[in-house]
């Protein structure tokens, strides 16, 4: 269920800013308020510089980050525990299936609109955020559980390794790649989603409340660098967790030598070779 990392060529972004430099001069020549239809990035770039001088830029930065990563922190801790319980229970697996499914295929749209009957728009965009992150770390989490090496937890059961050590030595460096790489969609996906939320909720100082007002005052120039505040924070979210996940993954031999730490074998090989006598005393029996 991990995607391929696709790589973001610096030349690549210089042209399509340059095609958007030329478009925006292009209008402007053909048209006397071509401005208001389409900025330059120049225009864009210093107002977002504008903006970021200000205390109700960071206000609404800080509000909406509460909003959205509030929901974010806790979907993915929801996630994980049912996750777990679905791997353990198969009940459970089946029972939460239908609701995975509805939130897959449920345009966010409609969700939007049916929770604001329910709740109030300080609150939706964390329930939103919430929602769209349940999905894709739920099932990534599920997965990577479901393909844990089963020699080695068959050597941590031989050798009674306490659960705490099997959890740390085996679960966790068989599930942190799918759960990292669940994470780095999910950041992406609870901010479109979250903003989204506030636009049409108008959460007060927040993100989507200023890219609204932007849109009925035509402030275009507003619209553009906003939006590209939204896209550096999500980018610097994902930037450091997929830097965390270079750093801090844990190797399968670590679990190894972990089991071995439990028992009275001094390397891989003698634990091995115990193993076999005792399926060899087992056969034997």
């Amino acid at each position: 269920m991990r995607g391929k990392k696709q790589n973001v060529r610096l030349w690549a972004v210089a042209f399509w800013l340059i095609v958007w430099q030329l478009a925006a001069l292009a209008l402007h020549a053909a048209y006397p308020h071509g401005a208001l239809l389409l900025p330059s990035p120049v225009s864009s770039l210093a107002r977002l510089i504008s903006l970021a001088g200000t205390a109700v830029f960071w206000c609404a930065i800080g509000t909406s980050s509460v909003h959205i990563l509030g929901g974010f922190l806790l979907s993915c801790a929801l996630a994980v525990v049912l996750a777990a319980l679905s791997a353990r229970f198969s009940r459970v697996k089946e029972l939460l299936a239908p609701l995975v499914a509805a939130v897959k295929t449920v345009p966010v749209a409609s969700f939007i609109i049916l929770a604001l009957i329910w709740l109030s728009s300080r609150t939706l965009p964390l329930f939103i955020a919430a929602l769209m992150v349940f999905p894709p770390v739920y099932l990534n989490v599920l997965e990577g559980i479901r393909r844990t090496d089963d020699s080695l937890l068959e050597m941590a059961r031989v050798f009674r390794v306490p659960f705490s050590r099997t959890l740390r030595g085996v679960y966790l460096p068989q599930v942190l790649p799918y759960f990292r790489s669940a994470v780095s969609a999910a950041l992406g996906l609870c901010w479109k989603a979250g903003t989204a939320a506030e636009v049409i909720a108008l959460s007060s100082g927040s993100i989507g409340e200023k890219l609204y007002n932007a849109k009925i005052y035509f402030q275009t120039a507003d619209l553009f660098a906003w939006t590209a505040a939204i896209v550096l924070i999500e980018g610097r979210s994902v930037w450091e967790n997929e830097r965390a996940k270079k750093g801090n993954v844990a190797k399968l031999p670590a679990a190894i030598r972990d089991i071995i730490n439990c028992t009275t074998a001094k390397s891989a090989e003698e634990l091995l070779k115990k193993i076999k006598e005792l399926d060899d005393g087992q056969k034997a029996t």
